[in-house]
């Protein structure tokens, strides 16, 4: 059962330009998905805003460009923006919003903060992501969320295996970032056996990561 928002009912706003907003009072996030799901799946629209007008945040969802933006502060607003490869991540990029606001989409995936550099090919998205971690504790923070969305220990606990089961052809900017940071941590990439899906990149196990994927379980 969703927490219950604390102090409750929220309000949110759903809007495609329209004109026709629709604002909802929800006792928790759980609710609130549960209407912007339906308010999603009944318009055909290339943009979604839901807003939190009193927080000053708000969440652009752009199926028609494949993008996603979440906006905060209602004074000098600042906005980031996020690659969409699969039509599936919208609605639960809505979800971590109603459950914890911008800051709850921060491991969703790599934001920019310029709409232009996603224009960029994957592999140099994902390179630009990574130079942006240039502490230890940063880098494996964010191999943690890379692994935590499609990763797997290997049953001999000898290695891990991001991206299980993926296709060459998904999550390119990812595998492009998640490369430079494990040769910035020193952490040794092996190849992968036989039959493994060919988006896979298997590593020996690490003790520094074992405790951060501790987290993401």
């Amino acid at each position: 059962m969703a927490r219950p928002y604390r102090p409750g009912p929220q309000q949110f706003v759903f809007a495609v330009g329209d004109g026709n907003d629709h604002q909802v009072t929800v006792s928790d996030p759980q609710e609130a998905y549960v209407a912007f799901s339906a308010f999603f799946r009944d318009r055909d629209s290339d943009t979604y805003t839901i807003s939190d007008e009193p927080a000053g945040q708000s969440l652009v969802l752009m199926p028609g460009q494949g993008v996603i933006s979440r906006i905060t502060g209602a004074d000098r607003p600042r906005s980031e923006y996020l690659r969409v490869d699969r039509a599936n991540r919208y609605l639960p990029s809505a979800m971590l919003f109603f459950e914890n606001g911008y800051a709850g989409l921060d491991h969703f995936g790599q934001w920019f903060s310029d709409l232009a550099d996603l224009d960029a090919s994957p592999e140099t998205r994902g390179a630009a992501r990574a130079a942006t971690f240039t502490t230890e504790a940063a880098a494996i923070e964010e191999v943690g969320r890379i692994w935590g969305d499609s990763g797997i220990v290997d049953p001999s606990d000898q290695y891990y295996v991001f991206f299980d089961s993926h296709d060459a052809d998904d999550d390119r900017a990812e595998r492009a970032e998640l490369l430079q940071l494990i040769a910035f941590l020193g952490i040794e990439r092996v190849d992968a056996p036989a039959g493994a899906a060919r988006g896979e990149v298997w590593t020996r196990t690490d003790a520094r990561l074992d405790a951060e994927f501790a987290r993401w379980s």
